[in-house]
């Protein structure tokens, strides 16, 4: 039996609703309450903050890392973001095996907190040496984080351009909904993680969300494209929401099996790839399936709903 999703439409509209909302409201709540004013609870790269390379004789597996980086979190250095850095076959012959790289937030000159974290790092590994200490500032932490917010929309901007050339109005007006709808959706995640786990957003963040966008459009173009050429043949034969549903059920078994065999990649990523990109992957992953979603069943609700409602006002 196939799901008669124009049938529903409203039903999904409803949990698209019930979807946003809590994060909505977290993110007002987060500009309230957050120094920063920001949705989002940011990372030092948009912050300002300090990087600090250790060179040391032995590989570490991810395991290790996360020990590490608890032990920094319970000697009250917040946040710390490590990465393990694979060394060249000369720095290898000189006895040095990975470098350890932690990044923090600022670091004022002449402050303790290097020592204390070099005084832990002694303590892991015996060999440890501080290679490297470099720090970004404030203010080009805020730099950054505007450059990330204007490249994020001049991409989102560029996909509103090209879909109201290609398609009609309301259909591109529901793919632009569409990806306001996921963006959104995975913005809200962040921001109740943020106040919840303390979660906060980096430059692999914003990666992420410009991937989401791509991808999110990319299914909705799929469907909507099988929804103009079935127009062409069943125009006469079939009502405007039937011929949406036949398009949906077309093109439904190739989204899914497109966006879960992706989704499975990134679940292996997420469960092994460590703590460094966690975020990252969750972020892609949360985006995908809203992205599957909202294309298969949001848009082209919303599309069959202004027609429905155009139909009607030409009746009466």
């Amino acid at each position: 039996m196939k799901l008669d999703i124009v049938k529903n439409k409203i039903w999904f509209l409803c949990l698209s609703a019930l979807l946003l909302l809590p994060g909505i409201v977290a993110m007002v709540y987060s500009s309230i309450t957050y120094p920063t004013h920001t949705p989002l609870k940011v990372g030092i790269d948009y912050t300002g903050g300090t990087t600090l390379q250790y060179g040391i004789d032995s590989t570490t597996p991810n395991e290790k890392l996360g020990e590490l980086r608890t032990k920094l979190e319970e000697n009250g250095i917040d946040n710390p973001y490590l990465q393990v850095i694979n060394v060249s076959a000369d720095n290898q012959k000189e006895g040095l095996k990975s470098i350890i790289s932690i990044r923090t937030k600022f670091i004022e000159e002449g402050s303790n907190i290097t020592n204390q974290i070099t005084e832990i790092m002694n303590k892991e590994y015996s060999s440890a040496e501080l290679l490297q200490v470099s720090s970004v500032g404030p203010t080009l932490g805020s730099e950054l984080f505007k450059n990330a917010v204007i490249a994020l929309s001049l991409a989102i901007l560029g996909i509103i351009f090209y879909l109201t050339v290609r398609f009609q109005f309301d259909y591109a007006l529901a793919a632009i909904l569409g990806l306001v709808h996921d963006v959104l959706f995975i913005l809200g995640v962040f921001s109740i993680m943020g106040l919840v786990w303390d979660v906060q957003i980096d430059g692999l963040f914003i990666t992420a969300l410009l991937t989401v966008v791509g991808f999110s459009v990319h299914d909705t173009i799929v469907v909507f494209d099988r929804v103009r050429e079935n127009l062409k043949y069943y125009s006469k034969k079939m009502t405007f929401g039937e011929i949406v549903n036949f398009s949906i059920h077309q093109t439904l078994a190739r989204s899914i099996n497109t966006s879960l065999t992706t989704v499975l990649t990134l679940l292996a990523l997420y469960l092994f790839g460590g703590v460094t990109t966690r975020d990252f992957v969750l972020a892609m992953m949360l985006g995908i399936i809203i992205g599957t979603y909202s294309s298969i069943f949001f848009c082209a609700s919303l599309v069959d709903m202004w027609r429905e409602g155009a139909k009607k006002k030409q009746a009466a």
